[in-house]
C-alpha cells in the first residue's frame, strides 16, 4: 500500500448557482522515497489536487472520491484529525513565501509555532531545533537571522525557511507547489538539490507541482499530466519524456522560446546610452541618522541601446539589473551620464521628463499585481492616455480595441476585470497599457518567469512581432536564461551591482569568459535541460 493514495477525486466549487469543476476523477500515488510531478498549465487543476489531499479547500468546495493517508481515509475526516496530520505528517511549501511568511513575526517565532503546536516544545528546546532545521537547509549563521523578518531576507533563504517549517515536524509527505518559480537559476538549482538531498535522508515521499517540464525530468520519478482538471497521461517519466502519447504532453514538451531576434536595422539611432551610471543607497543610523555607509546596488554601468536591439540582464536576485533600468527611465536617483536620443535627461524639467514617460514604458513581473483589481481592461489599457493625451483626438474606446487586437486580445473583453482573464491576457494588457503610449523603449521585468511554458513562448513571439514592427528596444530582465537567448542581441552580466561581462548575446552564451557567468550559464543549462 502507497504511503499517499489519491483515488478518483473529484472537486467542484459552487458560487452564485454556478457548479464550476475544477479536479474531475484524478487518481495517483505517492511512495515513501519518490518523487511525483503534477505538470500541466495553469488552471489545469495541479494545486487544487494537492488541497484535496488534506481537505485545504474554501468551504465552497464540493469533494468526492477518496484520499488515504497511511491507510487512513481524508476525504469527510473530523477537523480534529486533519489537524493532526496537516503540517506534521503532510507538509506544504508554496510558490511565494512573502504571501506564507507573516511580515510581522520573526523568522524563529514563525517556526517555533509550528514545533509548539504539533510537538509541544517551547523554550530553549525549540530554539535548538529551529537552528538545526535552519542550518539543515542551509541558512549560514543561522543564529543571527533567528530575529530577522521575512523582508530582510533574499527570495532564496525565504524560501528555505520555508522548507525549514515545513520540515519541522518530520513529515512523512512534502507537497511542493512551485516551489522555485520566482527564484534566479542558481538559487532554483540549490533549492531542489536540498530539496532532494532531504528526501533522501528523512526518506520522505515528494510530490512536485510545477510547469517547468526540465525540472521535472531531473528530480521527478513519475509524472501526471493534467489538463482541464484531468490527468491525461502518467508514468515513469523517463518513459513519458522520451515516449509521450497524449497530444497535449506533446505540446508542452514542444513548448520552449526557440529561435533569434530579427536583425537590428542597419544605421538604427541609438536610443539610450549611460556611461558610468551609479546608485548606492545610504546606510542610516543612529538618532541623527547619519550615513555609515552604501548599499551599491549599480556599479559604474555603461550600456547603449539602439531602436529595434534588446538589451538582456541577467544576474541573481539583488545584482541591480531592475535598480539600473529604473535609474535610466530615471525613477530613482542615481549618479553617471544618461542620455535619450544624445540628449542628457539629467538636465531635464519635470515637465520635459513627463514626455520621456511616455517614450519610455514599462511591464512588470507579476500581472496580476500590477493590474488594479478595481478598474476594467479598458479603464487599464488607457490609463495612460489620461496623462500623456489621445494622439490626433481619437475615440479612447477605438484605440484600446486596436492595441487589444494588437497584443493578441478580444476588444469584445474590455469591459471586463483583471480577475476574469488568465495570466497570459493578463500579460498582454500589461503589454496593451504600455503599447498605447507607442514607445520607444520599453523595460520587461521578468514578464514571462509566472507564466505557463506555452504562454511564455506565445509572448516571446509577441514581443518579437511588435519589436519588428515599431522598431521597439528592449531592456529585457529576466533569470530564465533559454528566453533571454531567444529575445536578446545583446546582453550583460551583473553581481552586485557591477556588469561582469557584456557583450553580443550569442557569443556570450556560447563562450562566457568569466567564472561567474559560467556558474549562472551552466545552472541554468542543467535547469531547462532539452525536453
Amino acid at each position: 500500500m502507497s504511503l499517499l493514495e489519491v483515488r478518483n477525486v473529484s472537486v467542484a466549487f459552487r458560487q452564485d448557482g454556478k457548479v464550476n469543476q475544477a479536479v474531475k476523477g484524478v487518481s495517483f500515488t505517492v511512495d515513501r522515497g519518490e518523487t511525483v510531478a503534477l505538470v500541466g498549465e495553469s488552471g489545469s487543476g495541479k494545486s487544487v489536487s494537492a488541497l484535496s489531499t488534506v481537505s485545504l479547500l474554501p468551504s465552497s468546495a464540493e469533494i468526492e472520491g477518496s484520499v488515504l493517508y497511511d491507510g487512513q481515509e481524508m476525504i469527510g475526516a473530523k477537523e480534529s484529525v486533519l489537524r493532526d496530520v496537516r503540517g506534521n505528517d503532510i507538509s506544504f511549501i508554496f510558490q511565494e513565501p512573502m504571501t506564507s511568511l507573516n511580515p510581522l513575526h520573526t523568522i524563529e517565532k514563525q517556526l517555533s509555532e509550528s514545533i509548539l503546536l504539533h510537538q509541544g516544545i517551547a523554550g530553549d528546546k525549540a530554539r535548538a531545533r529551529i537552528l538545526e532545521l535552519l542550518q539543515k537547509v542551509g541558512i549560514r549563521d543561522a543564529e543571527s537571522r533567528l530575529g530577522a523578518y521575512p523582508h530582510q531576507l533574499s527570495g532564496g533563504q525565504r524560501q528555505r525557511v520555508m522548507i525549514a517549517m515545513a520540515l519541522a515536524n518530520k513529515p512523512d509527505i512534502l507537497i511542493a507547489d512551485e516551489p522555485t518559480t520566482a527564484l534566479d537559476v542558481t538559487i532554483q538549482a540549490q533549492i531542489l538539490e536540498l530539496l532532494a538531498e532531504l528526501k533522501r535522508t528523512e526518506n520522505m515521499g515528494l510530490l512536485f507541482i510545477t510547469h517547468d517540464l526540465g525540472i521535472v525530468q531531473r528530480f521527478a520519478e513519475k509524472v501526471c499530466v493534467m489538463k482541464d482538471g484531468e490527468i491525461v497521461e502518467a508514468g515513469p517519466t523517463a518513459e513519458i519524456f522520451a515516449s509521450p502519447q497524449h497530444p497535449y504532453t506533446k505540446k508542452l514538451l514542444s513548448a520552449r522560446a526557440v529561435g533569434q531576434p530579427a536583425p537590428v536595422p542597419e544605421g538604427a539611432e541609438t536610443l539610450v546610452e549611460t556611461r558610468g551610471l551609479k546608485v548606492w543607497f545610504p546606510i542610516q543610523r543612529g538618532f541623527f541618522k547619519r550615513t555609515v555607509g552604501h548599499v551599491k546596488a549599480v556599479n559604474d554601468a555603461t550600456i547603449d541601446v539602439r531602436a529595434g536591439e534588446t538589451l538582456g540582464i541577467v544576474g541573481e536576485s539583488g545584482s541591480g539589473k531592475t535598480t539600473l533600468a529604473l535609474a535610466i527611465m530615471r525613477l530613482i536617483l542615481s549618479e553617471g551620464s544618461i542620455t535619450y536620443r544624445g540628449e542628457n535627461v539629467r538636465a531635464w524639467s519635470t515637465r520635459k521628463l513627463r514626455d520621456l514617460r511616455r517614450e519610455m514604458q514599462i511591464v512588470f513581473q507579476d500581472p496580476y499585481g500590477s493590474l488594479s483589481p478595481r478598474m476594467s481592461c479598458e479603464q487599464i489599457i488607457a490609463e495612460g492616455l489620461g496623462v500623456h493625451g489621445h494622439p490626433g483626438g481619437r475615440n479612447e474606446r477605438d484605440l484600446v480595441a486596436e492595441v487589444m487586437e494588437e497584443v493578441g486580445l478580444d476588444p469584445a473583453t474590455m469591459d471586463r476585470y483583471p480577475h476574469e482573464f488568465s495570466g497570459g491576457q493578463r500579460q498582454r494588457i500589461a503589454i496593451a497599457r504600455a503599447m498605447i503610449l507607442r514607445p520607444h523603449l520599453l523595460v520587461l521585468d521578468e514578464p514571462t518567469s509566472a507564466l505557463d511554458m506555452t504562454v511564455q513562448v506565445q509572448i516571446v513571439d509577441l514581443l518579437r512581432a511588435l519589436q519588428v514592427k515599431y522598431g521597439l528596444a528592449y531592456l529585457f530582465i529576466s533569470h530564465d536564461l533559454n528566453v533571454v537567448r531567444a529575445m536578446s542581441h545583446k546582453m550583460i552580466v551583473m553581481k552586485q551591482g557591477d556588469i561582469v561581462e557584456a557583450g553580443a548575446a550569442q557569443q556570450l552564451f556560447e563562450n562566457p569568459q568569466t567564472d561567474y557567468a559560467k556558474t549562472l550559464l551552466a545552472a541554468a543549462l542543467d535547469l531547462k535541460a532539452e525536453v
